[in-house]
């Protein structure tokens, strides 16, 4: 099994720090607003990394964190008059809520502001060896001055450009441009929290690393999140933890996904342009979402759009309907499908750093080379059944084939057969006036890359 590796932009063959054992950290959200749908194809596809290792034999630790203590909730909870604290408490509800409903279900979640005794820990760990300084009547910064790698992630530097200050990194008493806040002291009305250095609240990035250090220690394997956190996120991570420890690296494998792509701009709630996962389920299956998210390779950007979520309604249907023609052979002819090659090329894609639309793709080669075979008749019960093994796997892996699937009347599916025939003749006009029948009868006929989707109008 390879990992592209972001640390040294190559991929790399996977072998955790020890033998079997893998601890995985996913940066999770901040709970100020609903999530949008570029924050699940994070929270979707390392939910699948985690599966796929667990399925591969080895023992994952998968932790994900959820800041529930920041400016942006704070502003959001004084605009509506609420405690800024019961109002990341109903965030985090709904999130988790929104990841159930999206089938995630490999991570245990760990909240900021149940492990702040370890991030005071860290933060006078810094102070005591000198990578961490006071300003009076603002806060603990880091000082980047005493850890000269920041910027191995990233290939950037503190210098670099604005987003080196993040949220609430902005003082003018700052040793360095680039040092970030660890901790800042008590505004009126804010949470706070006793320390030595001064009540106040953790800054962004030390929750991660306090985090990681109580439950992996101050090393361990695999670090996820959004491509939009290498900088300074990462780098600010990496700075903390090594500093603090003296151990490199911090992190063995560090993996990225790919931002998704609304009319050519990344998906963020700061430009706008973003669409909750919640708003999505209302009108698409999980199973649809899931598939649209992983249709694409991680590190690549994802283009969002409704024609892109149909094909993969499509696409899921199309899987659904083979499985459930499988399932109702019981006798068929004598003759196998060879399923061994199949196999072979989904596990080959899923460790070649988890290409899950490769996998993908040998998943529909069969689907094309099984579904004629099924309309003669010629599947074996035992091939049907060994088919169907497979799809299980496939669905506990990646989660894309829906639990519930009712295919069209009989008679709208035989005229879709024959306009699909008319298709493959180049007889356009004929095929179009068969949709229009399909269309008098109430049905919906909507040509994707994987084959016709059927809806009731």
């Amino acid at each position: 099994m390879e990992i592209y590796n972001t640390l040294t932009r190559k991929k790399e063959q996977f072998e955790p720090r020890e033998g079997k054992k893998v601890q995985m950290f996913v940066c999770g959200p901040t709970v100020y607003d609903y999530i949008h749908i570029g924050n699940a194809r994070t929270f979707v596809f390392f939910d699948v990394v985690a599966k796929y290792l667990r399925h591969r034999g080895y023992d994952v630790n998968y932790i994900q964190n959820v800041t529930d203590i920041d400016n942006k909730i704070i502003e959001r909870a004084q605009k509506e008059g609420l405690d800024p604290l019961e109002y990341a408490k109903k965030y985090t509800e709904i999130f988790k809520e929104d990841m159930q409903a999206l089938g995630v279900t490999a991570p245990e979640y760990k909240n900021a502001t149940d492990h702040i005794p370890e991030v005071i820990k860290q933060i006078q760990t810094l102070l005591d060896k000198g990578n961490a300084y006071v300003i009076e009547n603002d806060g603990v910064y880091f000082d980047l001055s005493t850890f000269p790698d920041y910027g191995k992630l990233s290939g950037r530097t503190a210098n670099m450009a604005d987003d080196a200050i993040s949220r609430i990194d902005d003082s003018d008493k700052k040793r360095n441009r680039g040092d970030f806040a660890l901790w800042k002291f008590s505004a009126e009305g804010d949470p706070s929290w006793p320390a030595p250095f001064g009540n106040g609240r953790p800054g962004w990035h030390i929750e991660d690393t306090a985090i990681t250090e109580k439950y992996f220690g101050p090393q361990y394997d695999i670090h996820g999140g959004g491509q939009d956190l290498i900088f300074p996120h990462h780098e600010a991570e990496i700075a903390q933890q090594e500093s603090a420890s003296g151990l490199k690296p911090f992190v063995k494998y560090w993996m990225h996904v790919g931002f998704l792509i609304n009319k050519e701009e990344k998906m963020s709630k700061s430009l706008g342009n973003f669409q909750t996962a919640r708003e999505l389920m209302e009108k698409y299956s999980k199973e649809t979402i899931r598939f649209y998210l992983l249709s694409s390779y991680y590190h690549s950007p994802l283009q969002f759009s409704e024609e892109i979520l149909k094909q993969a309604q499509a696409a899921t249907q199309r899987i659904a309907q083979v499985r459930l023609s499988l399932l109702l052979i019981q006798n068929g002819s004598s003759e196998q499908v060879a399923l061994d090659k199949t196999k072979e090329d989904f596990h080959n894609a899923m460790d070649n750093d988890f290409n899950t639309s490769e996998a993908l793709g040998h998943v529909f080669t069969l689907i094309k080379k099984i579904n004629p075979l099924i309309n003669q008749g010629s599947v074996s019960k035992q091939s049907s059944e060994d088919v169907e093994t497979f799809f299980t796997e496939v669905n506990e892996l990646l989660g894309i084939i829906p639990a519930k699937y009712e295919a069209p009347p009989q008679n709208i599916q035989e005229l879709n057969d024959k306009r699909e025939k008319l298709r493959e003749l180049g007889n356009y006009s004929e095929a179009d006036k068969i949709r229009a029948q399909i269309e008098d009868l109430g049905y919906q006929v909507e040509d994707t890359i994987y084959g016709p989707l059927i809806t009731a109008r």
